[in-house]
């Protein structure tokens, strides 16, 4: 389902074998995106690792702010694969079509709470010009009250997602509605 060879889990051996069976009876299934890396196993082990850590483990941002930054910096990077696959995720803690489709469209045009506004706004600004990036914009996340382990949170969130959006983009990750849905976490 991209631009290079992947190797499927039923023609999986060793090390890529059992990650693939870890993968499938924790998920669900494995997808895309972890299957493109299925070349270098020791990669795609490393990048789960990493992306458990940052949407999944306990800290002060929601998984919902989580996922809305992930929708976010995706669409700003105009990562279709990205902008799927987390909008179903967001669609587990945000019961509004309307919220939905407006966060991966343009989230400037709803009414969100404040500290979603600043995460939102700071995703948005460090995706597209991260070199403008400035104290002020670290203030601006403090004033709606996000804590200091929770900016750093956030920035490494947006930049995980900077970092996905050029593998999915740059090696033609696709998706379709069936490889979108269905995962258990």
């Amino acid at each position: 389902m991209s631009w290079i060879t992947e190797i499927e889990p039923s023609e999986a051996e060793g090390e890529l074998q059992t990650l693939y069976g870890q993968l499938e009876q924790s998920r669900g299934k494995v997808s895309n995106i972890l299957k493109v890396h299925s070349l270098r196993p020791a990669a795609m082990q490393a990048h789960l690792n990493l992306y458990m850590d940052l949407m999944f483990a306990p800290g002060g941002l929601s998984r919902r702010q989580r996922e809305m930054i992930a929708v976010v910096v995706s669409r700003e990077n105009r990562c279709d694969y990205c902008v799927a696959h987390h909008l179903e995720a967001l669609s587990r803690y945000v019961d509004d079509a309307t919220v939905l489709d407006t966060v991966s469209t343009d989230y400037r045009t709803i009414d969100l709470p404040e500290a979603d506004r600043a995460l939102l706004d700071y995703a948005a600004k460090l995706t597209r010009d991260p070199s403008s990036s400035s104290a002020a914009d670290i203030a601006a996340l403090r004033r709606a009250g996000i804590a200091e382990a929770d900016i750093l949170l956030a920035n490494l969130v947006i930049a995980y997602f900077n970092f996905v959006n050029r593998i999915a983009l740059g090696l033609g990750v696709a998706s379709s509605a069936a490889e979108v849905t269905g995962y258990s976490v």
